[in-house]
Formats: C-alpha cells, structure tokens, sequence
C-alpha cells in the first residue's frame, strides 16, 4: 500500500507540472459544483472530504437504467442485488453495513427504523437528477446517526424549461419500460413531473417485477420567497425467489411501496442563511414466504418518519458557522416486529476556520442526538484540508460515528432468525488521509482509511450446526483500505472523450472473528476495479464501455462488462444497452444469481 501511496503521489505531481499552463484556463465545471447536502456550501474542489460527484452528463453516459445500476460503477461503494430493475438491493459504502450508510433526497434523510434493507427503496428514477453527491468516511457530525459510513446525497434537477419528452424500452426477459417527463416553467412557479412504469416477465424462475415511480417537484412564489415541494412515491411488486431462503418449496414474493412530501424555503442575506424544512416519509413492505399462499408466513411493516429540520450558516471575520436542529418521530406498525415508535432530536454545530491566505482550512465539528429509547450521544469529528496548488489539495478527517440499531435487529422473529433486544449502538473511530488533482483535463484523487469500530451488529450463527441466525453485537471490528480514482477528459475529432477508473481496496478482520457464521460480514468487497470508457467519434453517435470487477473476502471474484450506443437525431434519440455482455455467472447477495447477458432497446422522443 505504501508503494502505491507514493507512485500516485508522484503521478499527481507529474500531472499538476504536464498542466501547469491550465491554470489560466477555466476548470473543469464539475470543480465549481456546490455540495448542498451540508450546512457550509462549499465548492466540490474546496471541500476537505473524499466526495464523488456524478452529474447528469455522468448519467447520460453511464448506460444505467436505475440508481441501483448507476451507483455500482463506483468504486468503494458496494450495492449487492437481489433483484433487477431495481427491485431490491442493499447499500454499502467501504465495507460497512447496510443500515450503515445513509441516503438523502435534496437533503432529505430518507433512513428507515425497520431495516437498511428499505434504503434504496426510496431512489427516484435517474431521469429527474441533477447529480449524485457521495460522501466516503464519517460523516455523523454532518448527518447524524446513520451516516456511519458514508452518506449519498440525489440531487433531482431544478427546472427542465417547458417540455414534455417520453421514452419507451423493450429487450431480454419480456422488459417493457415507459415513462413520461414534463417540465413547466411558469411566471411565478416551475414544476416537473415524472411517471414511469418498469415491467418484466424475469430471467429465471419467480423473478418479474412490475415497478412504478412517480415524482413531482415545484418551486412555488419563486419571485419571492420561494417554496420547494417534493413528492415522490414508489411502487414494487416482484417474484423474490431465494432471496432469503435456498429451499425450492417456497415461492417467495414482496411488495413495497415508498413515498415522500416535503416543503422547504430558504431565508439569506449577506452573511446569514436559514433553511427550514418539513416532511414526511412513508414505508410499506409486504412479504411472503410462499407467493400463492398468503396465510403461510406473511411479514407486514409500515413505517412512518415525520420531521421537522432547521439548516443555517453564518459567515463572519472568524470563518463560516454552520449549525442546525433535526427533530423526527418514527413510528412503526409490524405483525413481526410489533408497534414501536421512537423520537429523536440532533443538534449540529461546525466551524470552517481558513489560513495562510485561504490555503489552510480546519473544520472543527460536532452533533449530538437524543433517543428516546437510547438517551444521549454525541459525534466529534474534524476536517482538514491544505491547498498545495491551485489544483492539488491534500485533506484529512476524523470522527467518532455510531448506529442505534434497527427494529430488525432488535425484534425480529422468524423460524431461521431471531433479533436481540439487548443489542448495544455500534461505535467507531475512523481516520482518513487523501490528495487530490483537479484541472480541465485530469481529476484524481487517492485515500486512505481506517476505522476501528465496536459492538458492530450482525446476524450470527452460535454454531455451524445450530441453523438459527442471532442478532448480536461483534466484539471489536478494525477496517482499513485505499480509494483511488481517475478521470481523463480528452477530444477526438473536437469531440469530448472521457477515460475514468476507480479502484478500492479495504481489509478487515472480521473472518478471524467470525468465520462461516455471518449473515452478511462476510459478503465485503476487497478489491473493486471500475472503469468508463465514453467515446464520441461523430456528431450524433456516443459509445459508453463499463467493466467492473469484484473479488470478495469469501473468495468470489467476477467481471462484468456493460455497454451502451445512443443516436440522436434532433428529437428522437435511439439507445441500445447491453449488460453482463461477457454472460459472468456471479452472486451479488445471499443466493440468488445475477441475470446474464441481456440486451436493452430504447426510443426517447421530445415534443417540444
């Protein structure tokens, strides 16, 4: 690792001299993006955190279907499906857990008191993003509690002008897709509207899936003091075959549905500003054991999360202030987990400090949450960063993270499985180091990482023989790794070409804890390659090249290769998107198998 610390090291250095002359030149946009998802805004380059910013070109060039396909392409970030289009899968960031990593719409916090299982649920379809912000390390102090590991902030687009554009897409598996998107900009208010239906008959047996989505956001008074509301709800009802069993008797089934209301507006003068907000999230998850028996083993959970939040920066000779207040009642309805509710309220407090002209900034930060079943607890964390050029910053952080746990760990019951109402919060300490390049041309960036964390939940076997999986608290779990990341943009007959690569690496200890008896540890990426190869070579034709590649702790290593080629043709665009081209037999989650190679046609039309 250290090697690889100081030849990439010594790259950067070369590119920052090979690119000395841009300097003068305008950088790259992606530079000047603003992260909101935090109280101080800052622009990406300024910001002292590992961060990946995906935009909306990233998007259109990333031959994704859904948020789910999309955050896959990242190294560091591990999503494990069960399901395709979308349909179930869970969420990790540098081999965390899945009620480990926190997921936002707008900002919006969108955990989940039964099970991180219901994450991704609540993704919005990618044709309404603006860009994916995703914050690698702890970022308690920033978020709160869930963001053990990390946190992904989707930022849905503000206005699409007046417009209506609509897609169809037919391939392998009888995949019928369709959706609608209209967008209105009126004298006093915009709005977008989104409808979009996901249908397929399955690439093996008990694996169709009809999904929906709706999603519509207005500005309202935007003359004045401006009003946002968004709301978005979701809808999935797929064959869930051996997603959490291996037996051939059972057909497993499950529904869900996600939706969300929220208001928020925003109050700023020269040095002040104020954001509040309110919402509501709602989550429904229907699941049984055998699909045309009902009666057989049903599983019911509906969640409710209604919240109030205050954001607020105050800039002064000192530097920027940011704090805040975020107040939620959950509340849950469960013939497993039984009727629960919790309150819980976090006040944030951080102040970005900058010296030696701007060149040196710390920001010191702390948030501390009260439970109304787990009392006090407070997330210190610090933030460093020192801009060696215009172009290359070095940064580090630190921060204590924790995680109360889920109904699901706490409560469930199930002939295989069993929750523990004793668990204690799981608590880390994690360190990071990272430098990072970004010009016209080349961004890179290269991290490392540790964190030393305690009381990590899992679910456990006692022994092999005993078939029954126990909640409970792992003694001590220490996690260490390296990030690296590279894009480079270059022309091609005037044309933009984009080369991008990502590779991670991270390594735990917790098969010498655990071995063979884990539900879910075990399952972590060690090593994880990327790469984007986006090529336009004439005026109207663009080729996207995707390959991942994946080596677990278990052992399991796989490659996948994944392309798209889009024609457009004033308002008609054509697409074809091939997956898992090379047909890789590999599992992503527990038992079930991946689809193999499968193809994608696609017709998008805009009226106006």
């Amino acid at each position: 690792m250290k090697n690889t610390i100081y030849l990439f090291t010594c790259l950067l250095i070369t590119c920052f001299k090979l690119n000395a002359q841009e300097q003068e030149v305008k950088t790259d946009s992606l530079s000047e993006v603003v992260i909101t998802s935090t109280r101080i805004d800052l622009p990406f380059k300024e910001n002292s955190r590992t961060i990946n910013i995906i935009t909306s070109a990233d998007i259109k060039r990333s031959a994704a279907i859904t948020v789910v396909d999309l955050l896959q392409q990242v190294a560091g970030v591990d999503i494990r499906r069960r399901g395709t289009g979308g349909s179930q899968a869970d969420l990790f960031i540098r081999g965390g857990g899945f009620d480990q990593t926190l997921l936002l719409i707008d900002g919006i916090k969108m955990d989940d008191v039964q099970t991180g299982h219901n994450t991704l649920n609540a993704a919005v379809p990618i044709e309404v993003i603006e860009r994916i912000e995703i914050i690698k390390g702890p970022a308690a102090r920033v978020f709160g509690q869930n963001a053990f590991t990390g946190a992904i902030n989707i930022v849905t687009k503000s206005t699409l002008d007046n417009s209506v554009s609509a897609s169809v897409e037919t391939g392998s598996f009888g995949q019928l897709n369709g959706s609608v998107t209209v967008g209105s900009e009126l004298e006093n208010s915009t709005h977008i509207l989104h409808v979009d239906r996901m249908t397929s008959e399955g690439y093996r047996s008990n694996s169709d899936y009809d999904n929906s989505n709706y999603f519509l956001k207005s500005t309202f008074n935007k003359n004045a003091q401006a009003i946002e509301m968004i709301t978005t709800f979701s809808e999935r009802k797929f064959g869930a075959e051996n997603f959490y069993t291996t037996s051939p008797d059972f057909n497993e089934y499950e529904e869900t549905q996600n939706s969300l209301i929220a208001f928020t507006t925003k109050f700023q003068s020269e040095k002040l500003k104020i954001q509040p907000r309110i919402y509501w999230k709602r989550n429904q998850d229907i699941f049984l054991l055998k699909r045309f028996e009902p009666n057989f083993f049903r599983n019911v959970h509906i969640s409710n999360k209604i919240g109030a939040e205050a954001n607020a920066s105050y800039t002064s000779k000192l530097g920027v202030t940011g704090f805040g207040i975020d107040m939620s009642k959950t509340y849950l309805r469960s013939n497993n987990l039984g009727d629960r509710n919790r309150f819980m309220t976090t006040v944030f407090l951080e102040h970005r400090f900058q010296f030696i002209d701007d060149r040196l900034d710390i920001t010191p930060g702390v948030a501390v949450t009260y439970f109304s079943d787990f009392k006090f607890n407070g997330f210190p964390g610090l933030d460093v960063g020192f801009d060696i050029t215009n172009n290359l910053k070095a940064y580090g952080n630190i921060g204590f993270t924790y995680r109360i746990p889920t109904y699901t760990d706490l409560y469930y019951n199930d002939p295989r499985t069993i929750g523990n109402a004793d668990l204690e919060p799981e608590e880390a300490f994690s360190q990071e180091i990272g430098i990072k390049y970004n010009a016209q041309k080349i961004r890179a960036s290269l991290s490392v990482f540790n964190r030393d964390a305690t009381n990590l939940i899992d679910f456990v076997r006692p022994n092999t023989v005993d078939e029954i999986y126990t909640a409970t608290n792992i003694a001590e779990v220490n996690t260490k790794g390296l990030e690296l990341d590279v894009a480079y943009n270059f022309n091609v007959n005037n044309y933009k070409q984009t080369l991008a690569f990502g590779y991670a690496y991270l390594d735990d200890n917790i098969l010498e804890q655990n071995e063979e008896l884990s539900r879910y540890s075990l399952n972590t990426l060690k090593h994880h390659f990327t790469t984007r190869l986006s090529t336009k070579l004439f005026k109207n034709i663009s080729q996207n090249i995707i390959y991942k590649y994946a080596e677990r702790t278990t052992g399991q290593t796989y490659n996948v290769w994944d392309a798209s080629i889009v024609m457009s043709l004033k308002q008609v665009e054509l697409s074809v998107t091939a997956s898992n081209i090379f047909d890789a037999d590999y599992i992503e989650s527990g038992y079930t198998p991946m689809p193999p190679s499968n193809i994608l046609f696609g017709m998008r039309y805009k009226f106006r």
